[in-house]
This record gives structure tokens, sequence and C-alpha cells, in this order.
């Protein structure tokens, strides 16, 4: 199978759904070409015209490409073994995914669209996901969501908590298991050094 590439948001842009992808392939050591574009730049509209909705994130390898975020983090799951060991697991992963992408787009409705202002979106809104997240992750009394092995849907929750924790730093500390869980994959090997290096403020 030729190298798969990585289409996504520039890091001059707002960190985009790609990085759920990024974190998955960097933490597993997959190859993968990693192609990013600035949505305001000259490259980004004829590459556009190319893709199947139009938008980033796509994967594409052996002449084939799969859009949309969760259908990508879901293949990815199953031919790298993250998808949990059972259809409960994999159930279970899969409604916690869609948790964490409610709560995504809860996030960029505040960040684009000033739909709420910023005290009551990290002291309300986040706080409600939060307190859902917990309760789940308790669920399976483990290191990850399921146990002592990261799965596809770590990655999408550890990214967020880490926009969280960007916009307040205090933000998971009522949440005793997030924040352990955060702390655990940051310092992850595979991830730490991207981590530290990736812009930021570009949450």
């Amino acid at each position: 199978m030729a190298v798969p590439q990585l289409y996504s948001k520039d890091q001059e842009d707002p960190r985009g759904l790609g990085e759920y992808i990024r974190l998955l392939y960097l933490d597993n050591k997959i190859e993968f070409e990693d192609l990013r574009y600035n949505i305001g730049g000259e490259e980004w509209p004829e590459v556009k015209k190319k893709m199947i909705f139009g938008q980033m994130p796509a994967l594409k390898y052996d002449g084939n490409e799969i859009a949309q975020t969760g259908a990508i983090m879901r293949h990815l799951a199953r031919i790298h073994d993250l998808n949990g060991s059972n259809e409960e697991e994999a159930t279970f992963l899969d409604m916690f995914f869609e948790g964490v992408r409610d709560s995504r787009m809860k996030y960029l409705r505040f960040v684009y669209f000033n739909e709420e202002t910023r005290e009551n979106h990290v002291q309300k809104t986040l706080p409600e996901h939060l307190a859902n997240f917990e309760k789940l992750f308790k669920i399976h009394s483990g290191d990850y969501i399921i146990g002592k092995k990261t799965n596809y849907t770590d990655y999408s929750l550890f990214e967020e908590l880490d926009v969280y924790h960007t916009l307040d730093a205090h933000i998971l500390d009522k949440f005793p298991a997030l924040k352990a869980f955060w702390e655990r994959m940051w310092k992850r090997p595979n991830l730490k050094s991207y981590l530290e290096k990736r812009a930021a403020d570009k949450i």
C-alpha cells in the first residue's frame, strides 16, 4: 500500500480536525505524508477542486480518497487495531467520539460565530461536556478510554482537552480522570516532541 497522504489545515490556521488523524499516526508510528494547506493561500483553491467534498481533512492513498473526519478515524481504527476488542467496545468508542465531536462543534460556533461569550463557554458549556466525559471515562477504569490501550477515540478526546486547557489552564481541575488522561497522553514518547513544537496558540 502506498504511503497515505493526509490533507489538512496549515498551522497558520487554527488547529483543525486533521489533528485527530495526525496524533493517531504519530503515536502509532504509522508512516504518512503530511500535506498542509492554508485555506486562504494560493494553492488551496486548486486542491479543493479535486476533493470529494472540497474540504479538509482528507486522506488519499492507492488512488482512493476518504473524506470526513469520523470516516477517516474509523477506517484507521479498523485497519490498525484501534477500535476496541469487540462490538460492545467499538460501539462505546463510537458513542464517545460523537460526544467529543458535539463538544467540538459548540466550541467552533463560539470561536467563529460568537454565539456565546468566552466566560459562558469556559465556565458553563465546556464543564457540562467535561462532566459527561468524566463519567464515561470512568466506566472502564483504565488509563485510556478503554483499559490500558489507546484506541482511536483517545486521540480526539485528548486533542479537545488540550484545546480547552489552552483556553483555561484550570479547566480540568474538577475532572481528575480526564486531567490524568490528558497528562498521560502528553507524556507518550511518540507524541511529546510534536506536542511541544506545535503552535499552542492556534487552537
